[in-house]
């Protein structure tokens, strides 16, 4: 490959019985070799340096690309769809758990302990104590900044709505199975839906509305087959709605509107005290007298489990937010609805459930999914800006069965001029057993964590 050419010297014959070199000839050797060397040094320096970048390629492809590391990945994967899988679970336990737990201690043919104000005292002052520990003892979260005016026009009235909730959706328990409340239950969009309209958070619209009257219309279907109807206890359970509704509506325009946004630690050290205060009037008007007169048995570790359970379904459902959204609790939370209608009926053998009873909870139950399809859609409409978000980030909410969907950047609002505004009342998920968590974004576990990194997509 390497050939010593020179146009005027040659290299000598030293076998030829020829005269001795001279000095210019060996001058030319010497520089045809020194050449020949330097083109094979470059030569093999250039195949030395490919070979090093080739190996380091390599390398980094088995790295980083390697089926080793796929299978990594996927564990991953698979490591978090088994905590929001089991979050979801334990949500869905809690709550059942809560909802028959109460039936059970309210009820007069079981523990017998008919004083609902009194339980949902004991739930508000033992969550309260906790959050005051965690807040102020332990330091585990800090508070926000609260004025004397935020909480007198804010907190005030939202503790007093929610307090009127939680009493009287607690009372319902004493006239009415659980399994007829939860087929009331359906009946909290529709509550939502009028009260956004009514406060101005909401607009009217057609398609919504009929939405609504199908959700009505399968409620008044299932209460017309329940075999023990009781207006009383309806009263008190669709009075509950309406309180928990307009709870919901006030803390977007009270709240949220004011740029305070409460977690679930927070959100107790703030709303359950004042909430206990507003309880005791109604609890000194009515129980207390009924307490003096008869003997009720109390029972401390009956209630300390049971305050135990309501704390504990709070900060499930914050977690279960965190892994997934409102879309995925929405569907937990139809699936809890049909576990408890049919849990209830053998823990509690008087609550029978008819035909009619089914029919009618079906035909509201195709109300809510529809209702919810038709939100999504419009927060899909709504998240346009966020379109260069990378691929990935699509993906991975996606993979979380769009769990996610239902996230709303704060910048939007459902008013057109408005300022502050958040995700619409309606569009919230909340669970009636545990609505001290105010929703905050509804970004899914994974979303989350890539738009910290990506902050245009917000």
């Amino acid at each position: 490959m390497w050939h010593l050419h020179s146009k005027k010297h040659h290299l000598p014959d030293f076998n030829c019985q020829t005269t001795p070199p001279t000095t210019h000839s060996l001058l030319s050797l010497s520089l045809s070799l020194s050449l020949s060397l330097s083109r094979f040094g470059t030569v093999v320096f250039l195949h030395l340096r490919c070979s090093l970048l080739f190996s380091l390629q390599s390398l980094f492809i088995n790295l980083f690309w390697n089926p080793k590391n796929q299978s990594q990945q996927k564990m991953v994967i698979n490591k978090t769809l088994f905590l929001t899988y089991f979050y979801l679970f334990i949500y869905i336990l809690l709550s059942s758990g809560v909802i028959l737990y109460n039936k059970w201690v309210l009820s007069p043919k079981y523990f017998n302990f008919p004083l609902p104000i009194t339980l949902t005292m004991i739930h508000m002052g033992f969550s309260g104590a906790v959050a005051f520990l965690l807040v102020r003892v332990f330091k585990v979260v800090t508070p926000v900044k609260m004025t004397f005016e935020i909480y007198a026009t804010c907190v005030v009235p939202i503790s007093a709505f929610f307090a009127s909730s939680l009493w009287f959706g607690n009372t319902a328990y004493l006239h009415i199975s659980v399994a007829f409340i939860q087929m009331l239950k359906a009946l909290m969009p529709v509550a939502t839906f009028i009260m956004a309209v009514l406060c101005g958070t909401d607009k009217a619209r057609c398609d919504v509305f009929l939405n609504m009257v199908l959700v009505s219309v399968g409620v008044v279907v299932s209460s017309y087959g329940e075999i023990h109807f009781n207006i009383i206890g309806t009263v008190y359970q669709v009075t509950g709605i309406f309180a928990e509704a307009l709870r919901l509506v006030l803390t977007q325009v009270l709240l949220q509107k004011k740029g305070l946004t409460l977690n679930p630690i927070t959100s107790l050290y703030y709303i359950a005290p004042c909430s206990f205060v507003f309880l005791f009037v109604p609890w000194y008007l009515l129980e207390k007298p009924v307490m003096e007169v008869s003997q009720i048995q109390f029972n401390f570790w009956i209630f300390f489990s049971n305050a135990i359970c309501a704390l504990a379904l709070n900060f499930s459902i914050f977690l279960v937010i965190g892994r997934t959204g409102a879309v995925t609790i929405r569907v937990a939370g139809v699936l809890k609805d049909w576990i408890l209608i049919a849990l209830s009926t053998v823990i509690f053998p008087e609550s029978t459930i008819t035909g009619l009873n089914i029919i009618g909870y079906a035909i509201a139950l195709c109300g809510v999914v529809m209702y919810n399809y038709i939100k999504v859609k419009d927060v899909r409409t709504s998240q346009s800006p966020a379109d260069s978000l990378p691929d990935r980030i699509t993906k991975d909410w996606k993979f979380e069965k769009k769990s996610s969907d239902i996230y709303t950047p704060d910048n939007i609002s459902d008013n057109e001029g408005s300022s502050g505004g958040n995700v619409s009342t309606s569009e919230r998920d909340i669970d009636e057993e545990a609505p001290l968590i105010t929703s905050s974004s509804r970004l899914s576990h994974i979303g989350r964590t890539q738009l910290t990194n990506h902050p245009t997509g917000k």
